[in-house]
């Protein structure tokens, strides 16, 4: 039997133990008739964790430790692209592309997010450009992981639409064929003004395929090549984490121009 004491002594120390640890809180909304799955830890500034290709919110972020990470100074919100992990997945020609750049900003409006700072790695690069460009209002700042610039009307862009159908099995096709849709105009990336990061690993096939015209294009934009990193390997590295840390907190002190 605890005395007063003891119990008094447990008011003030088991909330002081869970100081700085943030809950996980999963969820679902639906996005223009689709069910998009979820996840939110941490407090401050919001962050939205846009996960690549074949990817997860989870394997993306959370195995690689880095929304934990992001989590102890930002509101962190990841989610699994529709077609991906626990999410839906529509079988139309019209339901990818821009939508999947759309799920994002009804996303935000389902949380009462006015605005949030945009990490995306691979084809969530590519969303998170088309974001910039399509919702500029919406984006404190971007961070391009493993992703530069889809040009519009380029080889790259026709490339989605050709290999739609050699995707894994019971993959919508339409979802490939539909990143050919995120495809933006030089003219439209010349026009973006929050703060922008790229980051690539220095064996990454994207850094000359998308990275390097994008540094053409805009040169203001600073560039951290993770050493000794590939496509694959870059989000497990933990100078990766610390770029997107960097950008992060540098956004904060350089406001949208």
């Amino acid at each position: 039997m605890y005395d007063m004491s003891t119990w008094l002594g447990l008011l003030v120390w088991l909330p002081l133990a869970f100081v700085g640890v943030t809950m996980l809180h999963a969820d679902d909304f639906t996005s223009n008739g689709v069910k998009i799955h979820y996840v939110v830890n941490g407090c401050g500034d919001p962050v939205i964790l846009i996960h690549g290709l074949y990817a997860t919110a989870n394997g993306n972020w959370q195995g690689p430790r880095i929304m934990p990470e992001l989590a102890k100074h930002y509101q962190v919100i990841a989610l699994d692209l529709r077609a991906h992990g626990e999410s839906g997945k529509p079988g139309g020609e019209d339901q990818y592309g821009v939508q999947m750049a759309e799920d994002v900003v009804r996303l935000m409006d389902h949380l009462r997010l006015p605005k949030a700072h945009l990490v995306g790695y691979s084809l969530g690069g590519m969303i998170a450009m088309k974001i910039m460009t399509q919702h500029p209002e919406r984006v404190s700042s971007a961070v391009l992981g493993g992703m530069g610039w889809l040009k519009d009307n380029s080889p790259f862009q026709q490339f989605w639409e050709t290999i739609k159908q050699f995707g894994p099995p019971n993959f919508p096709a339409a979802c490939l064929g539909g990143i050919s849709k995120l495809g933006v105009t030089e003219a439209e990336v010349k026009a973006v003004r929050v703060p922008v990061t790229i980051i690539v690993g220095d064996r990454d096939p994207c850094r000359w395929m998308y990275v390097e015209p994008l540094r053409r294009v805009r040169p203001d934009w600073p560039l951290h090549i993770i050493n000794n990193a590939n496509h694959v390997s870059c989000i497990g590295k933990a100078e990766f984490k610390a770029a997107i840390e960097t950008a992060l907190a540098q956004s904060q002190a350089k406001p949208a121009q």
